[in-house]
């Protein structure tokens, strides 16, 4: 146990908080974007997973890690597209159409792995690229600080930044007065003239760019390769971090932190020799005690 108190008081582990809390905070930026519209990206998920996977063969391809990391934007664009195109367009249930696109892109990545490299399990034969990392000038000299925010991957400062993005896009902003006004109550907004097809389909693509920079840093920053599955339920952890959050950005960013400190403690456990089985789960833990606070409290809320 001292072992284990001794990692968990270190500046490496707050360190790895902000690392492992990245794809959860970018995914869960992109619910709360969706859901103020009022239209439930439950296909986060399987967005992260597919992004993370373009990631690496366009990055392989191109010898880029700028370029892979555009791709798996792009990626996740062009599916928050489709979901988009399903459920505004053709009236498919939001929720049945978030499901297909996880259950796509599980079975979809694993079939394109072997098809591209003839491994089921992981891509470590694509030489594919990682995005940097920065060491920021003056606070990097700074004592235990420095050790803490310096030195992250590109993409952990992009995560914190798009929490501030995605609150001024919604406060300060005519297209987030819209995002608010079409989530409330879309035929008070149609009385006014707002277009609520083009405001929802908005929202589902700044959610599925968002989504899939979660899913680049899966593959091109927490680790340097794909491997089938490792997004591993961060996308479903992000839905519940929103929900605990209320759709509001600054509550969402930090119930994903609380998220990401249970998963770099289970990253700690692991570390002493705990049993494998039982650390995996603590992320998961963490996130149904959370429900359950979330669920009480909004249950005490309606009774009153």
């Amino acid at each position: 146990m001292s072992k284990f108190l001794d990692i968990i008081l270190s500046t490496q582990f707050f360190y790895s908080i902000f690392r492992v809390t990245t794809p959860i905070l970018f995914a869960s930026m992109g619910a709360v974007v969706a859901n103020t519209a009022g239209v439930p990206n439950i296909g986060i998920e399987g967005i992260m997973l597919i992004a993370a996977f373009t990631g690496v063969f366009v990055s392989a391809a191109t010898q880029s890690a700028a370029i892979g990391l555009l791709g798996a934007a792009l990626s996740g664009i062009l599916l928050a597209g489709l979901l988009a195109f399903f459920t505004l367009y053709y009236r498919t249930n939001p929720i049945l159409g978030g499901i297909a696109i996880n259950s796509l892109a599980s079975g979809g990545t694993i079939f394109l792995l072997y098809l591209f490299t003839g491994d089921k399990g992981s891509a470590t034969s694509v030489a594919s690229k990682v995005v940097s990392e920065i060491n920021i000038l003056i606070i990097r000299d700074i004592p235990v600080i420095g050790e803490i925010i310096s030195g992250h991957n590109i993409l952990t400062y992009l995560s914190l930044l798009s929490v501030v993005f995605v609150y001024v896009l919604i406060k300060k902003t005519p297209l987030g007065h819209h995002l608010r006004a079409v989530g409330e109550s879309k035929n008070a907004a149609e009385s006014v003239g707002i277009n609520v097809n083009r405001v929802k389909l908005i929202a589902l693509l700044i959610s599925g760019l968002l989504a899939g920079l979660g899913g680049a840093f899966m593959s091109m920053g927490y680790v340097s390769t794909f491997s089938r599955d490792m997004v591993s339920g961060r996308g479903w952890i992000a839905i519940a971090a929103e929900a605990m959050g209320k759709t509001n950005p600054i509550a969402t960013a930090v119930t994903s932190l609380l998220f990401g400190a249970s998963d770099a403690i289970s990253n700690a456990a692991a570390a002493v020799g705990w049993a494998s089985d039982l650390v995996r789960t603590i992320p998961y833990i963490a996130t149904i005690i959370g429900l359950l606070i979330f669920s009480a409290r909004e249950l005490k809320k309606a009774r009153l």
